[in-house]
């Protein structure tokens, strides 16, 4: 199939359907102007790129430090960093470090945890990241829009005894909505798209440009590190004539084990690390396809080998664990239990009937989706527990739940809508104990946790983490318009 499905797909299909750069061991080809180890600038600014391939026309986009994706910060575990945000844009901004372990001052979100980084301004975000693995950053103002046009970059906490591998590799995959002419369609918070599916685009990119291929060698293993950054696409990749095996979720090493039915399911802000052990023979290409929508799969990029010869004859005889990172594990005997519903939508379970407060007077942030520039009002369309919170986040937002620091924790999410959701907690990793009633195997730590329509979810952490820690919804028509709650570690 063309891979530049990764071209179009109409939205009405959309509706129907319900909806490297190469990384060598040296590294990094994103280059990134650190003034010391720890020490970054990174600049929002828009800019243009060619997304589409040779030939077609450039994109303006919104980036970090002009480039798609933003420039790669790389940390280590353990050492203090120090990243200094400029903002170049027209419009308010702020960063958001997904999935990483950090003081509530550091979190990024505006009101909540900081003011919002000015036009012509600078933020100095400072944490110490206490997780190796692979993360990202992103803006949480105006979140919608500014992540929609580009803002996004990928963020590595290198190990202290890093895996034996032959190279490590960055896939960062980006979903966009584009017009003939390859500029971003207008659009942002269409209300009957943020009750479904949410903005799935029309073209799909691997580090920045559509990908017919991306080269190997026969007999090399490698470590590639997978992350979707789109608004509301949910992937499931397949690795034709592979046998890919994960290694981690959301930067925290998991048991290795091969993905169920061979299919590696990744919703956005999800990282997953993959083991490839590349087995396919010199000169030949298999697909690396994406089916999660029924009827519009597509080829995402072809794994190209070169004519050389096998690198070794047999895998390469090393472990494929990944040191466990300092999570603290929760007492399950003696932790809180607590329960989260997710309501709203459009042919959700139940209609709104049970979304209590919402609909009437309980709105949180006013009710309406406001999207800082764009002067765009969607009405909430979803809740937690009866309440929503919409936008991006704002100082008085009360907390749904509280819990004493230190205390450990069971919560049950429970999904009574007709659409798939990725919950996102900011500032902890969840331990996933249970999916509708069975037991998680290959021990999986989550910051993003996947849920299907239905979905019943129990997870657990230990809250020791003060602060007030958004939970919300990473297909961010979602969260604009609702999904997301605030709980309060004190």
């Amino acid at each position: 199939m063309n891979s530049i499905f990764n071209s179009r797909v109409s939205r009405r299909a959309l509706l129907k359907a319900g909806t490297g750069l190469l990384l060598a061991s040296a590294l990094p080809p994103f280059a990134v102007r650190a003034a010391a180890s720890g020490e970054y600038r990174i600049v929002a600014t828009p800019a243009r790129a060619r997304l589409t391939g040779d030939g077609r026309p450039q994109t303006d986009v919104w980036t970090y430090d002009g480039k798609v994706p933003g420039s790669l910060v790389r940390l280590r575990q353990g050492e203090p960093a120090r990243l200094v945000v400029e903002n170049r844009l027209d419009q308010e901004t702020t960063v958001h470090w997904h999935g990483i372990r950090l003081p509530i001052a550091m979190d990024g979100v505006p009101g909540l945890t900081q003011p919002p980084i000015r036009p012509g301004e600078s933020f100095v975000y400072e944490f110490t990241p206490p997780d190796a693995g692979t993360f990202w950053y992103h803006p949480h103002a105006n979140s919608l829009e500014q992540l929609g046009r580009g803002l996004a970059g990928a963020l590595i906490v290198e190990e202290r005894e890093p895996p034996a591998v032959d190279r490590d590799l960055l896939w960062v995959v980006s979903d966009w909505r584009l017009t003939d002419g390859a500029r971003i369609a207008a659009g942002f918070g269409n209300g009957m798209e943020a009750a479904m599916s949410g903005r799935v685009g029309n073209t799909v990119t691997l580090n920045g440009r559509v990908s017919e291929a991306e080269p190997f060698r026969a007999g090399e293993r490698v470590r590639l590190r997978l992350v979707n950054t789109s608004l509301a696409r949910i992937m499931a990749l397949r690795f034709e004539g592979h046998r890919p095996v994960i290694v981690a979720i959301d930067g925290q090493p998991s048991d290795p084990h091969e993905p169920e039915g061979g299919r590696i399911l990744l919703g956005p802000a999800m990282r997953v690390d993959l083991m490839l052990d590349m087995r396919g023979e010199p000169g030949k290409r298999y697909d690396v396809i994406d089916d999660f929508y029924d009827g519009l799969s597509y080829r995402l990029t072809e794994l190209a080998y070169d004519e050389k010869a096998p690198m070794r004859e047999h895998p390469l005889d090393a472990l494929l664990a990944l040191p466990r990172n300092p999570l603290p594990e929760p007492d399950l005997a003696s932790a809180e239990r607590h329960a989260l519903k997710l309501q709203g939508g459009m042919m959700s379970m139940g209609g709104t009937s049970d979304m209590g407060g919402m609909m009437g007077g309980g709105m949180m942030g006013g009710g309406m989706m406001g999207t800082g520039q764009m002067g765009m009002e969607t009405r909430a369309a979803w809740a937690i527990n009866g309440l929503s919170m919409t936008g991006d986040g704002h100082a008085g937002m009360e907390p749904a739940l509280t819990f004493k620091r230190g205390r450990s924790i069971t919560l049950t999410l429970s999904n009574a809508t007709a659409w798939w959701h990725p919950m996102h907690f900011h500032g902890h990793s969840m331990r996933v104990l249970t999916r509708n009633g069975k037991p998680v195997p290959h021990r999986q730590w989550q910051d993003t946790v996947l849920m299907a329509p239905k979905d019943v979810v129990e997870v657990a952490f230990v809250a020791d983490n003060p602060g007030d820690w958004m939970l919300h919804c990473h297909v961010t028509d979602h969260q604009m318009a609702g999904l997301m709650t605030v709980l309060r570690v004190a």
